[in-house]
């Protein structure tokens, strides 16, 4: 199946932080999270349905950084919502604050920084 420009390849997943936590995000090392709201930008080429059910569960082994997060007790999933834009096209438009650089963006050759970001404390 080729993938056109109208095919929804990229999805956002907008995350609740009930509290300020410190974790450790695989080999990124340890950081703290302010409270808040989060915007995750993510991609799959095929099966975008399957990534985000991914995401969604809170029993999946840890494979990407979003997974250390997801995988507090504080952090929940208030909505998600998909773009035919790339990635990192979706990601540069969302306002907010790095609190992590790289995170989920080890690959990216955009100079996004992050592919997560604190947007504040309401969505």
């Amino acid at each position: 199946m080729t993938t056109t420009s109208k095919t929804k390849t990229t999805y956002q997943l907008h995350i609740e932080l009930s509290t300020t936590i410190d974790i450790i995000i695989g080999q990124l090392g340890t950081f703290t999270f302010p409270e808040g709201q989060y915007v995750y930008t993510g991609s799959a080429k095929r099966n975008i349905d399957a990534r985000v059910q991914r995401h969604l569960r809170r029993d999946k082994k840890l494979h990407c950084h979003i997974d250390y997060l997801l995988n507090t007790a504080q952090a929940n999933i208030v909505s998600v919502k998909r773009t035919a834009l790339s990635e990192c096209t979706a990601n540069l438009a969302v306002k907010g604050e790095i609190v992590v650089n790289r995170f989920g963006a080890t690959d990216c050759r955009s100079g996004c920084g992050s592919h997560l970001k604190r947007i504040g404390l309401q969505i």
